[in-house]
């Protein structure tokens, strides 16, 4: 692996674990696409740390179990927005 991409992952990784943001929200900080933020987590990042692995994946599900809350969220901010 090129030494750019280990210090992303670590970079990202630290990033989510310190704000609890979602992969979109991640991507947007570091410039780079979804698909990039989740590869680097789920399959470059075990490989290096898999302990920061583990708990990056725990904030990832728990992202998971509230995403309906938040898109929920948006949706009724949309509208009150309209009025």
């Amino acid at each position: 692996m090129q030494e750019y991409i280990r210090k992303r992952v670590m970079e990202v990784s630290q990033y989510i674990l310190d704000t609890a943001s979602t992969v979109r929200q991640t991507a947007t900080v570091f410039g780079v696409s979804k698909s990039t933020i989740h590869k680097d987590v789920t399959e470059r990042l075990p490989s290096i740390n898999p302990e920061l692995a583990e708990e990056i994946k725990n904030v990832l599900e728990q992202n998971k179990a509230e995403r309906h809350i938040r898109g929920g969220e948006a949706t009724r901010k949309k509208y009150q927005e309209a009025l």
